[in-house]
């Protein structure tokens, strides 16, 4: 059955007390809206309609890369007069699923079992039942436990009130019925706006049967409205992708302080300790420990490496059997070979480092090629950018190069070669020589410390 997605987006979110459009707030760092816009395109829509208004061009613009069509709703009416500004584009012999661009961890099963209970005959709504329903439209039925209708919480009886089923809003319909429905829409209500939830009742006046389903966690179909029920909903999804990661072997050691932020795949016997966090797209191997306080942003970490805490690696490959940190920082386009050590307070950048090559603490490497079994001593400056532009530094297989040392790009260090201690290269080094650049030692026995005035 061909789909059609229709996202509701235009709201002010004022009570997120910000300049920022509700619906760009990140949940796991990424856009609410994005969460939805995923879901849609997981479900294979032919078109995903976005009804916006409120910081539109600035959502339009965050979200540029996804294709969808923007639908601009001028003024904020109602959802069923948002849902209208979509109907020009809607194609009439599709199915149309509702989505609200507040409302992010809906998944894609839950809205498959939705879709299927549409017919020509019958149209799906998903419920929610909630301890405390209070701020909900309710679910009004019959004697026969059919749907009738849905009341709005300001314009329920006390009765109705007592109601604990519950409207998520999300919904879906065949298109040509949508269309009619909303025509007839009337916003005689406390609000003066116009309800999608009134074509529940048109439906079953039409002889439509209204078919109920039901998320598997109520969490899926929570709006997020205000920061608190962000962090909140934050947390569910951070348990929610921690228990899948135990599940498929992953040890944490404390799953309430584990962040994912994007995708990770996982070998077998990974370790990894408290807050640590993991961005963008991270691939980690067999038999991988992280300690605490690392963030790690779309990296790949091959077997047997241990990342000691309060390491941060971006955008780079790490191979197997490495060491790195504590408080190493590994930046972008930097590819590390097996058995690779970097040490406390190395910043490495756009570098390759070959197998062995050790960089034990102190140092900046930056746009290098660092060779097989190479020592790196503390204190080691690659002096990459002139000011105007960045240079190359190529060190050799073998080469030693001493503590508080300068290579001044461009330059290349022979294999095997020694660089002295405290070291300003500015040219080339041979293979298997001292270089050395340093003043000669000397004493004065005439000097005299100067003394503060009293």
């Amino acid at each position: 059955m061909d789909l059609s997605v229709v996202i509701l987006a235009a709201g002010q979110g004022s009570r997120m007390r910000s300049q920022l459009p509700k619906v760009l707030h990140k949940l796991a760092n990424k856009p609410l809206l994005r969460h939805v816009i995923d879901v849609a395109e997981q479900l294979s829509a032919q078109e995903i309609h976005i009804v916006y208004g409120h910081g539109g061009e600035v959502v339009r613009e965050r979200l540029a890369a996804h294709n969808v069509s923007w639908v601009k709703q001028e003024q904020q009416l109602g959802t069923g007069h948002a849902v209208a500004q979509a109907v020009p584009h809607l194609t009439a012999n599709h199915t149309v699923l509702v989505l609200y661009g507040d409302v992010p961890l809906i998944t894609k099963e839950t809205l498959q079992q939705l879709i299927k209970q549409v017919s020509g005959s019958s149209m799906g709504l998903l419920t929610a039942e909630l301890a405390n329903p209070s701020g909900y439209g309710r679910i009004v039925r019959n004697s026969d436990n059919a749907v009738q209708c849905i009341t709005e919480e300001k314009d329920a009886s006390a009765e109705v009130r007592k109601i604990t089923e519950v409207n998520s809003g999300i919904l879906a319909v065949q298109g040509e019925q949508l269309k009619g429905w909303l025509t007839r829409l009337k916003n005689n209500n406390a609000q003066g706006e116009y309800y999608l939830t009134d074509i529940i009742a048109m439906a079953v006046s039409d002889g439509i049967e209204v078919k109920t389903s039901q998320a598997v966690a109520v969490e899926e179909v929570e709006g997020i409205n205000n920061r608190i029920q962000l962090a909140r909903l934050e947390r569910y999804y951070q348990q929610q992708q921690a228990e899948r990661l135990m599940a498929a072997g992953v040890t944490l050691k404390d799953p309430a302080r584990f962040d994912l932020r994007g995708t990770v795949e996982t070998g077998m016997d990974v370790t990894i300790d408290i807050n640590v966090i993991l961005n963008g797209e991270v691939v980690i191997g067999n038999s991988v420990e992280i300690g605490a306080n690392c963030v790690l942003t779309n990296v790949v970490v091959e077997d047997g490496t241990v990342i000691l805490p309060n390491s941060i690696i971006e955008d780079a490959v790490v191979g197997r059997e490495c060491t790195i940190g504590p408080f190493a920082r590994i930046r972008p386009d930097t590819k590390l070979a097996d058995r690779v050590k970097i040490g406390n307070f190395v910043e490495i950048k756009k570098a390759q480092v070959d197998e062995g090559a050790k960089i034990n603490h102190l140092s900046y490497v930056g746009d290098s090629i660092v060779g097989k079994d190479v020592n790196i001593g503390a204190g080691v400056i690659t002096c990459n950018y002139d000011g105007a532009s960045k240079h190359l530094t190529e060190i050799g297989d073998d080469a030693f190069i001493g503590s508080d040392s300068q290579l001044v790009a461009p330059v290349k260090i022979g294999a095997g070669a020694t660089i002295g201690a405290g070291s300003t290269i500015t040219g080339d080094a041979p293979a298997n020589q001292l270089t050395l650049t340093r003043s000669k030692q000397r004493s004065i026995d005439s000097w005299v410390r100067p003394q503060k005035n009293k």
